[in-house]
């Protein structure tokens, strides 16, 4: 992922106010790894129901203000991540609700999805493959897993982005 800036972050938000963008905490952008991560999520550490996501989009980042569906840690069941998919990491995984951007997320329209509650996504799909996934001990076969698993995560964000966005076009 390209680096950002805070003014990028903010101006890229497209189902959210001018007011919920400006009143967002944003994380230290300075600790950032942005060689490492195929979008960048966080949760708001003052209001622990709120999340956000920037996704490289089209001609550059949109953002998404999220909603936690069950309290971002409240009994939670196992449950695989819809974007990373990760069969490991299967005990820190939330759903999130957005607003789709433009009228209908006025009228209430949302899109809901399970994504890894502290947005570690780009981590677990970097992690070594298991002996059952990769079925070698080949590094050529492992880094081929690894590739693709990124390359998979990039796709299901941008494609949750194009359902928050959809209905703005129609």
């Amino acid at each position: 992922m390209h680096a950002l800036t805070e003014n990028q972050i903010r101006a890229g938000f497209v189902n959210a106010s001018r007011r919920e963008v400006a009143q967002a905490t944003l994380p230290d952008l300075s600790t950032v790894d942005w060689d490492r991560l195929d979008y960048l999520g966080w949760r708001d550490r003052r209001a622990p129901l709120s999340a956000y996501v920037v996704v490289e989009h089209g001609a550059g980042p949109v953002g998404v203000l999220l909603r936690a569906g069950d309290r971002a840690g409240a009994a939670r069941r196992r449950t695989v991540c819809a974007w990373c998919a990760d069969v490991v990491e299967t005990e820190d995984v939330s759903l999130y609700v957005a607003r789709r951007a433009g009228a209908a997320g006025r009228k209430g329209d949302t899109i809901g999805t399970l994504i890894c509650t502290d947005f570690r996504c780009s981590r677990n799909v970097r992690r070594r493959p298991t002996r059952s996934e990769a079925g070698s001990d080949t590094s050529v076969a492992r880094e081929a897993i690894v590739e693709r698993r990124v390359a998979e995560l990039r796709e299901r964000a941008r494609a949750f982005v194009g359902e928050v966005l959809r209905t703005a076009a129609e």
